[in-house]
Formats: C-alpha cells, sequence, structure tokens
C-alpha cells in the first residue's frame, strides 16, 4: 500500500508516496516452493513477486507487477524509438483467419480451441500474423501509407504440453509482438534490422547476457530467422557457435556440411552376412571387428530409425530416416525439418502392421522396395560405403555404398549436433551451450499477406502485394531470465531499470529519533525522485535484513545503531559494498552511483 500525505511547508505543492511494508500485500516464504525446480522460481514464488495458480498458470503480485510493468516500459521505449506504433488486439478470436493459413490444425494440441454459446469455434490466440494483416488489410489502400510498423504488449495462449519453471515456460503469458509491413524486400530488410538493433538496445538497458543465433521459421514461416537467447544453464534451447569465426545457431538451424560425393567404380559388391543377434549398434560393430578384415567404428554404420509423419488434416505416413550410427536422432531437429507435420517413433502396433518392418535389421532397400520415403543424414553422400540392416532377421550387409545399391529420397537434418563437429562455415568447429529463448525476429515475406491478399495500389496505379515481417519477445519470461541471471545465494537482485523500487529504507532501530530519521529520508528520498519501500514493520532487524536481501531492491538503506552517531548505511545489491554515510549525503551517494 502507498502512503500518501503533504509535508512541510518548505516542500509546499509535493505529495510524498511511500510504500510500507506494513501494509504492503506481501508475504515472504522461508522455505522453496515443491515444485520449483530452477532457482528463479524459486525465488520469484518465495519473494512474493508472484503465486501459483494452476500448472503454468501465475498470480502477478504488487512486487512482480512491477518489475513486469517496468520491463514492458523498456520494451514499449525501444520500439517507439524505431517508429512502431502501439495498438491492443484481442486475444479471444475466431477460427476463420488460422483456418486461411492453415495454422487451426499446424500448431496442433498446443492451441487452445474453445467454442461459443452458438457453437462458432474459437482460440486463445498465441501469436497474431493473420489479425496485423487483415488489420493493415483493412485500413491501408495506397504505398503512400507504407511503411507501417504495429505492436502489441499482451497475454498469450499455448497449451504447453509440460509447463515447468515457473513462468519461463507457462501456458499464459505476457509477449510484445510486432509486424512490420513494406512495399518491398528492401523495405522488410530495413525494419528486421531495426528491430534487431532495438532488441539488442532492450536487453542490454535489462542487463541480460545473450546470443543471437540463427534460428528456424517453424510454423510462422518465412526466410531469414533469428533467436536471441539469454545464457543460461537451465535454458531449453540448445545452441552452438563457432569461436574462430563467430557463427552462432540454434541447434535447429545447423546445416551439416556435406562431404564431396565419391567415386563408386571398383568397389567391392556389397554382402550379406549371418550377424546373429545384432540388433543395436555397438553389438554390430562388435561383431565385425570380431569377424571383418578392417576396423569398425559405429561411424561406419547406418542407423535407420523409423518414424511416421502426418500433415495437418492429413494421413499418417511411414519415414525412415538413415544417419551415421555414432550420432542419435534430435528430435527437435527432426521435427522442425519436417514442419509442420507431426512426427512420432513407430511403435510396436505399427512394427506389428508392417511385418517387412524387421526392428533391428531394417536396411534402406527394404525400405525403397516397400515404397516408404527414405531421407538420410547430410553426409550420406554417393561413394560412401556402410554397414546397414539386410531386412532380415539376424543379417546386416556389408559394404552397401550410397549413390550404387540405393538412392535415398533426399537428405534431412535430423542428427545431432555434437562439440567438435565442423562449422557450416568452413571455418573451425562448434561448442554447445544452453539458452533461454527470450526474443525471435523472421522476415515473413508474402506467407501471410498473400493469404489475404493484402494488397495497396502501388505508385504504378497496379496492386502491389504487401511483405510482412515479424518479431516478439518475451516480457514476463524476461522477468524470469533476470531472476535467473542476477541473483546470489540470498535472494533476487534487480537491475535499476525493472527493480519495483529504486531503495529499500529498512528501519533496524526501535528508537523513536531513528523511526522518525528514517521517515524523513525515506520522504526526502521520494521529493528527490527515487521510488522508496520502506520497512516499518515490528519485525527484528535479522528478519528485516533477509527479506531485503531477498527482495532484492537495487539499494538499502539501514537506519540502525548508527543513527545516533550520524550515519546510515547505504548497501549495493548488487557489489555487496557497504558505505555509511551521514543521513543527509543519501540522495547525494545515490545519485553519484547512478552516474
Amino acid at each position: 500500500m502507498t502512503e500518501r500525505r503533504e509535508i512541510d511547508g518548505s516542500r509546499l505543492g509535493w505529495s510524498i508516496v511511500i510504500t510500507r511494508m506494513s501494509h504492503l500485500f506481501l508475504r515472504t516464504l522461508r522455505d522453496d516452493p515443491a515444485d520449483a525446480e530452477v532457482p528463479s522460481h524459486k525465488l520469484l514464488v518465495r519473494a512474493g513477486y508472484v503465486r501459483r495458480v494452476a500448472p503454468g498458470v501465475y498470480s502477478w503480485l504488487p512486487l512482480g507487477l512491477r518489475v513486469l510493468k517496468r520491463v514492458e516500459d523498456v520494451v514499449r521505449d525501444e520500439m517507439n524509438a524505431i517508429g512502431a506504433q502501439e495498438i491492443s488486439l484481442p486475444a479471444l478470436l475466431p477460427r476463420d483467419p488460422y483456418e486461411v493459413t492453415g495454422r487451426w490444425n499446424e500448431y496442433g494440441d498446443a492451441l487452445f480451441r474453445l467454442q461459443d454459446r452458438k457453437g462458432a469455434d474459437m482460440l486463445l490466440g498465441p501469436t497474431h500474423e493473420e489479425l496485423f494483416a487483415q488489420l493493415v488489410k483493412g485500413e491501408y489502400s495506397s504505398y503512400k501509407d507504407l511503411p507501417v510498423i504495429l505492436y502489441q504488449i499482451q497475454t498469450k495462449y499455448r497449451d504447453e504440453e509440460r509447463p515447468r519453471a515457473g513462468i519461463l515456460r507457462g501456458r499464459e503469458f505476457v509477449m510484445k509482438d510486432s509486424y512490420s509491413f513494406d512495399l518491398d524486400e528492401d523495405g522488410l530488410k530495413s525494419a528486421y534490422h531495426a528491430h534487431r538493433e532495438a532488441y539488442q538496445r532492450i536487453f542490454a538497458r535489462l542487463l541480460v547476457r545473450y546470443v543471437i543465433v540463427a534460428a528456424t521459421s517453424g510454423a510462422m514461416g518465412g526466410s531469414a530467422s533469428e533467436e536471441f537467447l539469454a545464457e543460461s544453464d537451465i535454458g531449453e534451447d540448445t545452441y552452438v557457435r563457432c569461436p574462430e569465426s563467430g557463427y552462432a545457431a540454434n541447434v535447429e538451424a545447423v546445416v551439416t556440411p556435406a562431404p564431396e560425393a565419391l567415386p563408386v567404380d571398383g568397389l567391392p559388391a556389397a554382402q550379406v552376412h549371418e550377424t546373429g543377434s545384432t540388433p543395436t549398434i555397438a553389438t554390430l560393430v562388435d561383431w565385425a571387428n570380431a569377424t571383418l578384415d578392417d576396423p569398425v567404428t559405429a561411424a561406419d554404420t547406418l542407423k535407420n530409425v523409423l518414424l511416421k509423419t502426418r500433415v495437418p488434416g492429413g494421413d499418417w505416413e511411414l519415414l525412415g530416416v538413415g544417419v551415421p550410427g555414432d550420432r542419435e536422432v534430435d528430435m527437435k531437429r527432426l521435427e522442425a525439418s519436417l514442419e509442420p507435420a507431426e512426427v512420432v517413433l513407430l511403435d510396436d502396433a505399427d512394427f506389428a502392421a508392417n511385418p517387412f518392418l524387421v526392428r533391428g535389421y531394417i536396411g534402406p532397400p527394404g525400405l525403397q522396395a516397400a515404397g516408404v520415403r527414405y531421407l538420410v543424414d547430410p553426409r550420406v553422400v554417393d561413394g560412401t560405403t556402410w554397414i546397414t540392416g539386410a531386412d532380415e532377421q539376424g543379417k546386416h550387409v556389408v559394404g552397401l555404398v550410397a549413390g550404387r545399391d540405393f538412392t535415398p529420397d533426399g537428405t534431412i537434418e535430423a542428427a545431432e549436433v555434437r562439440d567438435g563437429d565442423l562449422s557450416p562455415d568452413g571455418q573451425g568447429t562448434l561448442v554447445s551451450a544452453k539458452g533461454i529463448e527470450i526474443g525471435h525476429i523472421f522476415q515473413l515475406g508474402y506467407k501471410y499477406t498473400d493469404a489475404f491478399a493484402v494488397d495497396v495500389l502501388g505508385e504504378n496505379g497496379k496492386p502491389n502485394r504487401l511483405i510482412q515481417g515479424s518479431y516478439g519477445i518475451g516480457v514476463s519470461r524476461l522477468v524470469a531470465v533476470i531472476a535467473e541471471q542476477q541473483h546470489d545465494d540470498k535472494g533476487l537482485r534487480w537491475p535499476a531499470e525493472v527493480a519495483p523500487f529504486d531503495v529499500h529504507v529498512v528501519i533496524a532501530n526501535k528508537d523513536d529519533a531513528a523511526r522518525t530519521g528514517a521517515e524523513e529520508l525515506a520522504a526526502d528520498l521520494d521529493v528527490a525522485g527515487f521510488e522508496v519501500l520502506i520497512d516499518d514493520r515490528t519485525a527484528s532487524p535479522g528478519v528485516k535484513f533477509k527479506d531485503a536481501e531477498l527482495l532484492g531492491m537495487p539499494t538499502v538503506v539501514v537506519v540502525g545503531r548508527g543513527f545516533a552517531n550520524g550515519v546510515v548505511e547505504v548497501r549495493d545489491r548488487f557489489t555487496g559494498e557497504i558505505t555509511e554515510v551521514a543521513p543527509d549525503a543519501v540522495i547525494g551517494t545515490l545519485r553519484a552511483a547512478r552516474g
């Protein structure tokens, strides 16, 4: 709760706004919540910033809401600075626009679907490309109206299968999504780079450590796509970078450098061998090294993984994927390569329904003879020789040559990316790290403007189809990211840009003079332009100090026993530095620290 009061005549016209912990809607917790897995989740709940309502759904309490709004303000500042205009579209949306673009089905189970009382299909908006395209189509008709950038900061909804980590991965979240509309590709590129630079300014102001990586577009569509990933060991996104060249990409976007094709002339014919019980790559390699003349590693074998896929609204189809046997299939990379198709591994029932698939002994010729589409890792080039299944129980073929004994239907990026792999730019090797996606920018192109025929009259008097960009920032996720990156073993440490309050005044002395002095200091700080939280509770100094460290304001001013000697403590929450100053020097000290 805030308290407004007029003070003495020397400050006529000022109204003091002090937030008092004795009235603040806040309860800090001593223990971590049982369902919390990561530091940000534990601390935001313990410090009383958020409270869980349901899996992936959280309430924002006063302190948390102040942080959220301050993050919004930083985002809003930088968006406005590039000429973007803020609007607000509904979160409850009709089915029709998403049916037009195919995303009603493409989103699958992630979409919250519902019906109104008349039976009309509706959804809770996960993102708004369709609505923005329709809006511009309805409002603009001339090339003179362009370019335009529109944005909103709004609650979005996605039915995450496994919401986790508090507000990091929720089913309801606040997002800034902006959309550019231009007459040509040069305009789109200009808007894209304006957003890219604005994002860098936003994250710099928030003190977020991040990397920019090449990314896939997924269900969004479009061409150029980059993600901003906050550096974090608990991140769900794996990215790779090349220290030598500066290349960086989300693993889903890594393009495997393909070796040169090899000549097939003169290679010995493939031979089928009885290999006994060798259903795994490890057992096959053991057999080969015990039987064949030349040494064999897992990289010399071809692992064939069987899946089934279906495009939205279609039927399931079998798919074989061949990767070198020393690599696992990365399902994220596989799914990104086949987007928007749904992908699942075959189960026992699927193998029973397709008896030509001999589990553990599947080979490319058998798949292609049965009409199964077969895609391979880019390393499987013509002239490479493999040991793989012979499509019979207990048998493998040795010396199967790609381009001679089988011809894949294409390549697919499905194999895991490992540290030490060659960088796609050929200038070094890759190392991996974890990150949390905080922003994503797309050059969408014409996917949505084509779908809704978003045209304006061009300068030549002919229709000009607009080109679109889409740019998102996870606003509520940023609150958790900052907490994740900016905390210590005592609690949160908010950067000044987003802290709920600038100064936390702790009354650590029951003496009436000290209490009066703290009240006057808080009032002076408020008049000087600092937002103040004052701990005026009757709790012990130890409890107050622990809460101050947990809550994480940038500066804590302690009015304690030293007040009788004319000093108070100024504590920097980031550095831990404690400075003793006279009460009337506090404002000057804080201003100097602000720079």
